[in-house]
């Protein structure tokens, strides 16, 4: 398997293109299966969940042609147009599924236009448990009947899905996506309440709205949803991705450097920078973007929670622990999404950082320089809180398992080399 070799200490300056955002595009490519007409996409970040998911919508019956692409990637982005005439499958099988939870997408757009859908149940990263009864539950209100048979969710419904008052108990960013696309092509009103409010939801119904659904409350945490006989195709443009934009940010940050962050947008991250400069970090939009810088400037400790949007994300959890890690005083970092989201602890302090875990918070207290290793990328964000952290290292980091990383981010090295990093990606197999 692939790893990175770094070698660490110097400031990144330069500039690095954002592309279009992962989790977004991963909960549109789906929505082509709501209409027989084409669904243009672009900015489409070129990533392995994202190939993943054509891979599935493919067995479905969605016709593909990749009509744009861009050398230098980022903002610029490709364009893929996905076309399902006719839904040959309505099966997702387990050999697809189970590499990327985000799979389970397509089970409420086949479910509300083919009447019947099995799906394999989820896989995905190892970071705590991550049920979807709530999107089950949700659709059972609207009319489906559900069973789960050998490890598959098996969905029915006679006629068209009925709209329905659906709250959920808590907040699910994949229920909410999962419900508005089956909702738009339901009988009736569907009243989405405690819907995740995240950028990628909002990009979602905005598209959906350019097929012709009829939605309101987009943004908020009540979407209503008046379903519609049919869709019709669109082209759509991808949101940058602020996660991408954050983890560059904290690339900076962590280096004392300067960067900008080319067709990034400032108002999809507020909870990020405005911890960004608590810490001491400079943070200013530019009129490509957004600027980061933290030469000459000294990193503070601070605490951070992570918390459904407009909150902190728990995807920039491990790569802020790594900039505190760094940082002058203590930290506290609370995790409240998921349970198991600080397995990248142990290989941080491989490299000597300092950091304690006390159920879901980790205390950590900065030290003046960390120092290469080897260490394992566990999950996708785990990855690259490694690699930011070696960026910042003394001496040599070698990354393992860095397939994690290609989930989430694309061309990492030549984005980081391109501000200065020395980074390499070491081909084949080594020692796991």
């Amino acid at each position: 398997m692939d790893r990175i070799r770094i070698i660490g200490g110097t400031p990144l300056r330069g500039a690095i293109p954002i592309g279009g955002a992962k989790n977004a595009a991963l909960a549109l490519m789906p929505a082509c299966l709501l209409t027989d007409e084409t669904l243009s996409l672009s900015n489409l970040p070129h990533l392995v969940d994202i190939t993943t998911m054509a891979n599935l919508l493919a067995q479905h019956g969605v016709g593909m042609l990749l009509n744009g692409a861009s050398a230098a990637g980022g903002h610029t982005g490709r364009v893929l147009d996905l076309t399902a005439a006719t839904i040959t499958s309505t099966t997702a099988p387990y050999d697809l599924v189970r590499k990327m939870r985000a799979s389970v997408l397509v089970l409420g757009p086949l479910l509300a236009r083919e009447g019947q859908a099995r799906v394999s149940l989820p896989g995905g990263c190892a970071i705590g448990t991550r049920p979807v009864d709530l999107h089950l539950q949700a659709l059972e209100k609207m009319g489906a009947r559900i069973e789960l048979d050998g490890g598959y969710i098996v969905a029915s419904v006679a006629g068209r899905l009925k709209g329905a008052q659906v709250v959920f108990p808590q907040v699910t960013v994949g229920g909410t996506e999962n419900i508005l696309m089956a909702a738009t092509l339901a009988e009736g009103e569907t009243v989405i309440g405690n819907a995740a409010r995240e950028p990628e939801i909002t990009d979602l119904a905005q598209c959906l709205v350019a097929m012709g659904a009829r939605i309101d409350g987009i943004g908020t945490a009540t979407l209503r949803v008046l379903g519609v006989d049919r869709l019709h195709g669109a082209a759509y443009s991808v949101v940058p991705d602020r996660i991408e934009t954050g983890s560059y940010a904290v690339a900076a940050a962590i280096t004392r450097g300067d960067i900008e962050l080319i067709g990034a947008r400032p108002e999809l991250m507020d909870s990020v920078t405005k911890l960004l400069v608590e810490a001491g970090v400079l943070v200013e939009p530019t009129p490509r973007g957004l600027r980061v810088a933290a030469e000459g400037r000294e990193i503070r400790g601070i605490d951070i929670m992570t918390e459904p949007y407009p909150g902190f994300p728990t995807d920039m959890q491990a790569q802020m622990m790594a900039l505190m890690a760094t940082a002058n005083g203590a930290s506290m970092i609370t995790e409240t999404i998921f349970e198991n989201r600080f397995m990248h602890v142990p290989e941080l302090g491989r490299m000597g950082a300092r950091i304690n875990v006390h159920g879901a918070s980790a205390i950590i207290r900065g030290v003046p320089r960390l120092s290469g290793a080897e260490v394992m990328a566990t999950d996708l964000r785990a990855s690259v809180s490694l690699v930011l952290a070696a960026l910042a290292a003394q001496g040599e980091t070698v990354v393992n398992r860095v397939y994690h990383l290609d989930r989430g981010y694309e061309r990492v090295e030549e984005k980081l080399a391109a501000c200065g990093a020395q980074i390499e990606r070491l081909k084949g197999a080594a020692a796991e």
